[in-house]
């Protein structure tokens, strides 16, 4: 949205683990060491004594609200110089390391067999911009992308543009924020942070000399060039990590000679930069989460005045494209899943709105793309992606087609308005991802590439369902499966559960090479397309936000009731009535959310502890009612329209309803595994690490709860793509170790 910085999903079992184990010395530095045994479920030998696990200490804080004494016995975590927080994480991450010891060997193999599907030597399909063509590659042994361009044609010879493993060199963390060429094709501006905490660095690199030039620019968000080839516009951060300022700058001059064009003095609402595909036009758009309005300005012409297109309205949302005398808005003025209009370029207000795509109630319109001769909605109708396109010149409109009931699909590297086809990336659970051109007159599409997966993979040898659950208001929750067709559907097989469930974000069906170490080991993997994400549009959000957030938890835990039975005795195997299988145990039952879906995750278990075997909560948003609370954190102001503002009263009933930090009792919980990083910018480490610490005084159970916190990465975790699947293999140990699988 816009650009903002948001608690997005984390993609399962990406995240995060500082490879490296802090030494045992650490431990004892933090809390004297007792012994116990290893929890009976372990792989490892019984006779193997390990130590117990740390205790924080406790310095009593109080909030008073509302007539509320708010006691937080770790807040004291928040202070990242104080020696004794990361002398506290060490502790975390060395007793996590030592329970997870006996998996080490179970980690290798699963880094191995995830390595070896992988084609580490690789080339990503070109792109037309100007007079080159641009692609990446991957070279075997090195952690990050070659981003390299020819000129003319791909028979000529190849020029390196950016080496992001040359930029990485010495660092821990790196990773690519902006990337924008003039349209002379001359000059590089690029954007990278070092620590993960999304604070990017704008350089611009001379492509011809290959020297940096003088320019640099801290904590940037989007840039573009104006056509002039020297005039850049950029937007940056404020305190709270908001992209609030847009300046301008004459690239070449003084630091002090970039000149301020406009300032978002709205705590809730972010900026974002961006040119039209026709080149003619640069927009600002500023948006909060229910609200936007843009500006516009000729690109050719980079020193005149903005206009707005039409001033913002409460609730409304619209995102503007250009044709010809013409902007083309996408907008939800009259329903919530948009409608597109247009207006002419000379007075492009309301009052000169022309409806082209009335509103649907059962279709979202994700997406817009307005080309030379042809657009292009991306639009989404009972959960599932499709493609319209629509001929500007005769005004006939159709779909593409596609192969399979369910799969992803999204927009490629379009970057020539007078293109004649339209490049997309379609995957499956089981189709790995592939770009097409898809031919606007012939209507076909031509494949152009398909990530190679390597290791004997076949697609054949899986079934993909799309099924529902009942939610306690008897709303239908979809669930996406996959799973080994020679699974008997008896109610005993292990199950993975994901969801996330905010910001109208979709969870589509999107390919993994990884995941397969999990299915073919007789795991189903299911997605819950719960309320509070955009799976079926806005109302599927608004169902899920604000003061009706609960319905995400209880949709959550429906599904999960859904896929599993109370114990292995269950249907009998080979039932083909869908709404009687039960398709595992929830003894073998591990569920799995990051950032806001971590939120989901503690919410859930505070509900229902009985139903999940384990948990892995990935960056998890757990202390809701703090952060809400101080506005001086990232995100907090802008979030008040997705979970509300607890200084009323009413949201903060609410919010403590299901707030995971305020919610821990004295009683049992599955088994954990909560990660996190030293240098998250969108979910302050702080909140999971004092949730572990409360939770480690609170349970009565002797299940493994484990925090794991990356000391060098961001809300992502690692960047690097060998130390990803390094982080994958740790996941997959601890979920297959708790599904009691250990081959």
């Amino acid at each position: 949205m816009l650009g903002a910085a948001l608690r997005l999903p984390v993609e399962g079992n990406i995240m995060m683990l500082d490879a490296s184990a802090a030494p045992l010395l650490i431990l004892l530095l933090v809390v004297p060491v007792r012994m116990t045994e290893i929890p009976a479920n372990t792989t490892a030998d019984q006779s193997v004594a390990l130590p117990q696990p740390p205790v924080a200490e406790k310095r009593t804080k109080v909030i008073a609200i509302h007539g509320r004494k708010l006691v937080d016995e770790y807040f004291w975590l928040r202070d990242k110089n104080d020696p004794k927080v990361r002398a506290y994480l060490e502790a975390e991450n060395s007793y996590a390391d030592a329970i997870m010891k006996p998996t080490e060997e179970l980690q290798t193999r699963l880094y191995d067999e995830m390595l070896a599907r992988i084609k580490e030597t690789d080339v990503q399909v070109p792109y037309r911009q100007g007079g080159y063509f641009y692609y990446s590659r991957t070279e075997k042994g090195k952690q990050y992308p070659i981003l390299c361009r020819k000129r003319g044609d791909l028979e000529a010879p190849e020029e390196v543009t950016l080496d992001l493993n040359q930029l990485a060199e010495g660092q821990l963390f790196m990773a690519l924020g902006a990337y924008a060429v003039s349209e002379d094709g001359n000059l590089l501006a690029y954007s990278t942070d070092n620590t993960g905490f999304r604070q990017y660095t704008l350089r611009i690199k001379d492509l011809h000399s290959r020297q940096l030039l003088p320019d640099m620019v801290e904590k940037t968000g989007s840039v573009v060039w104006a056509n002039d080839n020297r005039t850049l516009f950029y937007t940056v951060e404020d305190s709270a990590k908001r992209q609030y300022r847009l300046y301008r700058r004459a690239v070449g001059s003084a630091a002090t000679e970039a000149q301020l064009i406009y300032e978002e003095q709205d705590e809730r609402f972010s900026l974002h930069v961006l040119k039209s595909l026709s080149k003619e036009f640069i927009f600002l758009e500023s948006g909060s989460h229910t609200t936007t309005e843009a500006r516009y300005l000729p690109a050719g012409r980079p020193g005149e005045e903005w206009k707005l297109i039409e001033p913002r309205r409460d609730e409304v949302e619209y995102y503007p494209a250009h044709h010809g005398g013409f902007f083309f808005l996408r907008v939800n003025d009259t329903g919530r899943n948009f409608r597109l209009v247009k207006a002419p370029v000379h007075d492009p207000g309301e009052k000169n709105w022309q409806e082209v795509v009335a509103h649907r109630p059962q279709v979202m319109l994700d997406d817009l793309r307005c080309f030379e001769r042809f657009y292009v909605l991306q639009e989404r109708e009972e959960g599932i992606q499709q493609i319209t396109i629509t001929d500007l010149r005769s005004g006939e409109s159709h779909r593409v087609q596609f192969p399979e009931p369910a799969y992803s699909i999204g927009p490629e590297n379009n970057r020539e308005f007078a293109a004649t086809q339209y490049r997309y990336r379609y995957m499956s659970f089981v189709t790995p991802p592939s770009v097409y051109d898809y031919d606007v007159e012939q209507r076909t599409s031509k494949l152009l590439k398909r990530t190679e997966v390597l290791g004997g993979y076949d697609p054949a040898r899986y079934r993909v369902e799309r099924v529902f659950a009942t939610a306690p208001d008897g709303v239908r929750i979809p669930l996406s499966l996959v799973y080994r067709k020679d699974l008997i559907r008896n109610g005993t097989a292990p199950v993975y559960l994901y969801a996330y469930g905010s910001y109208g974000m979709p969870m589509d069906i999107a390919f993994s090479s990884t995941r397969f170490s999990l299915v073919d080991r007789g795991a189903v993997f299911a997605v819950a397309h719960v309320r509070g994400g955009g799976d079926l549009g806005k109302a599927w959000h608004d169902a899920g936000r604000m003061m009706h957030k609960m319905n995400t938890f209880t949709d959550f835990i429906a599904c999960a009731e859904y896929l599993t039975s109370p114990s292995s005795s269950a249907p009998h195997a080979g039932s083909r009535d869908t709404a009687a299988i039960q398709y595992g145990d929830r003894k073998k039952l591990v569920i799995e959310g990051g950032s806001a879906g971590g939120l989901l995750m503690g919410a859930v278990v505070n509900l229902r502890p009985d139903l999940f075997r384990a948990v892995v909560a990935k960056v998890p948003f757990v202390d809701v009612i703090n952060t809400m609370l101080d506005s001086s954190l990232p995100l907090t102001v802008g979030e008040f329209e997705e979970w509300g503002n607890p200084q009323k009263q009413a949201d903060f009933d609410y919010i403590m309803q299901y707030s995971p930090y305020d919610n821990l009792v004295k009683r049992d919980y599955p088994a954990m595994l909560v990660k996190t990083s030293f240098n998250d910018s969108q979910v302050m480490y702080w909140e999971p690490a004092k949730y572990v610490a409360k939770l480690r005084t609170l349970k009565t159970d002797k299940n493994p709860l484990l925090l794991e916190t990356n000391m060098g990465a961001g809300h992502g975790g690692a960047s690097g793509r060998y130390d990803f699947l390094r982080e994958v293999a740790f996941d997959y140990a601890f979920i297959l170790w708790q599904m009691g699988i250990d081959e």
